[in-house]
């Protein structure tokens, strides 16, 4: 009634999967969220070389 199976349990390997077939419809969709994540990137780099928006942030006053 004892095994000498011990230890973390390998979970079984998943067959590899075949390379989907995509019709021009997905492509369009993927060749779209392509481009939309290009702007994304360069819009994040433009505004990093800006800096803080507005420049309005915590005022000093100057009583102390």
């Amino acid at each position: 009634m004892s095994s000498k199976q011990g230890g973390k349990l390998k979970p079984l390997k998943q067959p590899k999967s075949d390379k989907k077939e995509y019709d021009e419809t997905d492509m369009a969709n993927m060749q779209k969220k392509k481009e939309e994540e290009k702007a994304l990137k360069e819009l994040r780099a433009k505004a990093s070389q800006k800096g803080s928006f507005g420049g309005a942030g915590l005022k000093k006053s100057g009583k102390k």
